[in-house]
């Protein structure tokens, strides 16, 4: 891939951010779904790549933008597979609290894993502790690694868990581990991401939460040196078919980063909406408005955090017009 993508895939996630931080806090999370999907679509066409998404608002007859298999970018440039989440936190933004996102994730064509809308277990840490956990341990054994690996206390540790009926016992051992929880209301993508920065206090994430999040996040901590372990959860037999046809044999496979992303390239890039510990979100002043991105390729290592103001006049589409 080009480096220049990496600029490139910014605008994608900012044009989606300014549009679905209009909706903040007004309840109406599938319009600030829709805003951020439609800006989201109208800047891809101007981005220099052959882009095919694999993880999606979903099939081609359920959505109708940004579907799977549809075709992005210009028809130039490199071929990838294109992995977004318009707006990771819907209920986030309608409520208006913490750490919604906009996020997109690109690979080499055929590089990422084209995970079925189902749910994953989870498991993220950063850089410090890649390499030393393990999703079918025990949690108090994989809170020991990851203490020792960043020389603290159990005590210290934060692990950051959805606040779901369905991760009660998580909850439980890791208190009676003896670390903190931060229970997030959604937005796992941000909650793994934030296990890569310091101080953003999250030393590691559990639970389970939704497939296609799990290969954006899987993204993101491969440009990032860190580490995601996966492993789908399907409900009904339809889902087992669903993970035999994409060639696993055993739908309860840990699948780790190789799996999930191939390669030694990717591209991550997000733009906040709503503040979070990472970045901050959207806010809008008179005529301008500024975001704040993160944009991130595997095979350089880069992290670049960009601040940006942007000239409303110029860009009418993100005007609110009740």
């Amino acid at each position: 891939m080009e480096r220049s993508l990496t600029m490139e895939l910014v605008r994608v996630t900012e044009a989606a951010a300014l549009a679905s931080a209009r909706w903040m806090g007004r309840g109406k999370k599938e319009d600030a779904d829709d805003a951020a999907t439609t800006a989201m679509r109208a800047v891809f066409d101007t981005v220099p790549m052959q882009g095919t998404v694999v993880i999606g608002e979903g099939e081609m007859d359920e959505a109708p933008m940004l579907y799977i298999g549809e075709k992005l970018g210009q028809g130039v440039g490199p071929e990838v597979d294109v992995a977004v989440d318009p707006l990771e936190g819907t209920n986030i933004v309608a409520k208006g609290t913490w750490n919604a996102l906009t996020v997109l994730a690109v690979a080499d064509r055929g590089n990422l894993l084209h995970a079925p809308d189902m749910y994953m277990d989870k498991l993220a840490v950063g850089p410090e502790a890649a390499g030393k956990v393990d999703i079918n341990a025990p949690i108090i054994d994989n809170l020991k690694a990851v203490a020792q690996a960043k020389g603290k206390d159990i005590s210290d540790l934060v692990a950051c868990v959805m606040d779901r009926e369905r991760h009660e016992k998580i909850i439980h051992e890791i208190r009676e581990a003896g670390a903190r929880i931060k229970l997030i209301s959604d937005g796992d993508v941000a909650g793994a991401i934030n296990t890569a920065f310091e101080h953003t206090g999250v030393d590691i994430l559990f639970g389970i939460g939704g497939a296609p999040e799990g290969v954006i996040a899987a993204v993101a901590l491969k440009c990032l040196g860190g580490e995601f372990q996966g492993r789908l959860v399907p409900y009904s037999e339809a889902e087992i078919e669903r993970c035999k046809k994409m060639g696993l044999t055993d739908p309860h496979q840990v699948l780790l980063m190789e799996d999930l992303v191939k390669g030694d390239d990717c591209i991550f890039a997000a733009t906040g909406v709503t503040d979070g510990e990472l970045l901050k979100g959207v806010r809008f002043e008179g005529t301008n408005a500024f975001t704040q991105s993160v944009v991130m390729r595997a095979k350089s290592g880069t992290v670049r955090f960009i601040d940006g103001q942007h000239r409303l006049e110029r860009k009418p589409q993100f005007v609110m017009k009740d």
